[in-house]
C-alpha cells in the first residue's frame, strides 16, 4: 500500500511526509509517552504507509535521532546578540534563563527527560547524545567569542546548573514544590531564576 492509498488526499511529497512522520512521533511522545512509540503508532498517527518510516528514516530508531539533533525543539531559537562589555557569565545567566523557559513551556522536552531518568534505552540515548551536540552547538553560537575566565571548569558548572534546572522542571509536573520553593508560582520561579543567576556569576567570576 503506498502512502496515496492510506490517503488518497495526500499528494506524493517526501519531505512534508517526513514532516508528519516527526510531528506524529512528536504528539505520542506528549500524549502517551516515550514507550508508546513505535512503527505502527507513528505511522497511524501521521497518515502513512509504515514503510515510509524506514524508507526515509531506516526504521524508527532513525525517527528518534532526527529528533534528537532539532536544534529548535530543544532549545529553541538562539536568544539575540550579547549587547556590549556583557561578561562571559552575565552571558550564560541569559542562556540559561533563555532555556529554562523553552523547557518550562516544552511538554514533550520534559516527557523525553522522564523517560531518560525513569526507562533509559538505547533509544534514549541515542537522543541525549544528539541533544548535547545540538545543545552544543547552540551554546557555541550564542556565547559567540566570549570564553570562561581562565582557570575555570565552566563545562562542569554548566553541566551542574543544567542538571538542577532539568530535576526542579520535572518537580514542577509532579509535587510543584522543592526544598519550600514553590515552583509552580510566578515568586517561586523568580527565585530559582534569581539563584541561577548568582551562581553563575559567582561560580565564573575571574
Amino acid at each position: 500500500m503506498t502512502e496515496n492509498e492510506t490517503n488518497p488526499q495526500r499528494p506524493r511529497n517526501r519531505s512534508a511526509t517526513e514532516t508528519r512522520i516527526l510531528d506524529a512521533a512528536r504528539v505520542i511522545i506528549a500524549r502517551d509517552g516515550f514507550t508508546a512509540l513505535g512503527v505502527n503508532a507513528v505511522a497511524a498517527e501521521a497518515g502513512c504507509d509504515k514503510k515510509l518510516i524506514t524508507r526515509y528514516f531506516g526504521g524508527i530508531e532513525g525517527v528518534v535521532e532526527t529528533l534528537g539533533g532539532d536544534l529548535g525543539f530543544w532549545v529553541g531559537p538562539v536568544p539575540p546578540k550579547a549587547q556590549p562589555n556583557t561578561s562571559y557569565a552575565d552571558r550564560m545567566a541569559e542562556l540559561l534563563t533563555a532555556y529554562q523557559a523553552t523547557l518550562t513551556d516544552n511538554d514533550l522536552l520534559q516527557r523525553v527527560l522522564a523517560a531518560e531518568l525513569d526507562s533509559p534505552s538505547a533509544a534514549l540515548l541515542a537522543v541525549e547524545q544528539k541533544r548535547t551536540i545540538a545543545m552544543g552547538q547552540w551554546m557555541a553560537e550564542a556565547r559567540g567569542p566570549l570564553t570562561p575566565p581562565e582557570g575555570i571548569d565552566a563545562p562542569a558548572i554548566n553541566a551542574v546548573l543544567l542538571a538542577a534546572l532539568h530535576y526542579l522542571t520535572l518537580r514542577t509536573r509532579t509535587t510543584g514544590s522543592f526544598a519550600g520553593v514553590d515552583l509552580t508560582s510566578e515568586a517561586g520561579r523568580n527565585r530559582i531564576y534569581a539563584a541561577l543567576q548568582t551562581l553563575l556569576k559567582q561560580g565564573l567570576a575571574p
